[in-house]
């Protein structure tokens, strides 16, 4: 993405209903974004079942207006990254991609964090060849590996910032003492946890994350929990709206805060215009109530 460029609309694309946020003050993004971990195999593992459709999937993804698309080394391993260039490349000047190095695979559904300066140096440098690009736009940690120095992890990071080789740091899988640790290292201007209307465990560090307006990326977004029994709040919101449990689900934690970055992932191109939607939904004060 080129550091002059202003407007999320160079490329003559739809602007998102869900607003942006700009990371680390110089990305502009819609904010809701695309996951492309389920454009992989089963498990997160190989190839996907429907090549053609996981590339209509990630083509259909910019003509519907979404400027963030979020991946890792880890997701196949490296079909995710190969699937994106082949889709995109020669990116639009407004997208932004955001990638991931720290987890390696034993296997299908197994991940391992490594955070030896070796590894995380030779993730990086594969990233850029797959994804075809000079520098990453976001660079997330992708767990910490407690086998490792933190410093040494954060500190490898900075380097290759250093080298041009990536823009902005973010963190992911974190708690609030450890985002504020790795920011005396290091600019940090995003955080991607586990959050959505079933699992809020990490209400902290959307908390913190608002505070320090940090980019708040949640992942597994769709999850509603027993909220979306029958009868129930979501359901009786969903009715009311005309839309889907998961499209409600979307739009509260648009609502939930300004530097939330829902990253919705899907290997059907029906199923990610169904996401998109959930931007225009507008919840009211008492629908965010009974959702809390």
């Amino acid at each position: 993405m080129s550091t002059s460029q202003t407007s999320l609309r160079s490329e003559g694309r739809p602007a998102a209903a869900s607003g942006t946020f700009v990371i680390g003050g110089d990305l502009p993004v819609h904010r809701l974004g695309f996951g492309a971990m389920r454009i992989t195999g089963d498990g997160i593992w190989g190839e996907p079942d429907d090549r053609d459709e996981a590339i209509a999937v990630l083509k259909a993804a910019l003509e519907l207006g979404i400027t963030m698309i979020d991946t890792a080394d880890s997701y196949g391993p490296e079909v995710s990254e190969r699937l994106i260039a082949e889709a995109l490349y020669p990116y639009p000047s407004d997208l932004v991609i955001a990638t991931k190095a720290g987890l390696v695979r034993p296997g299908p559904s197994k991940w391992e964090p490594d955070g030896r300066p070796q590894h995380l140096r030779a993730a990086v440098e594969g990233s850029l060849r797959r994804l075809r690009l000079e520098r990453i736009d976001l660079l997330q940690l992708h767990r910490i590996d407690p086998k490792v120095p933190f410093e040494d992890q954060i500190g490898t990071l900075v380097e290759l910032q250093r080298e041009g080789k990536i823009r902005h740091l973010g963190l992911s899988n974190v708690s609030v003492p450890e985002i504020q640790a790795a920011r005396r290292f290091a600019p940090i201007v995003s955080v991607q946890n586990l959050y959505n209307l079933g699992d809020r465990e990490s209400e902290d560090v959307v908390e913190y994350c608002t505070r320090e307006n940090l980019g708040f990326i949640p992942w597994f977004p769709l999850a509603t929990g027993d909220l979306a029994e029958s009868g129930g709040p979501l359901a009786r919101i969903a009715e009311r709206l005309g839309a889907k449990p998961a499209q409600v689900a979307l739009g509260w934690l648009l609502a939930k805060s300004p530097v939330m970055l829902p990253i919705p992932g899907t290997s059907s191109v029906k199923h990610l215009k169904e996401n998109v939607g959930a931007a225009t939904l507008k919840l009211s004060p008492s629908d965010m109530r009974d959702l809390a």
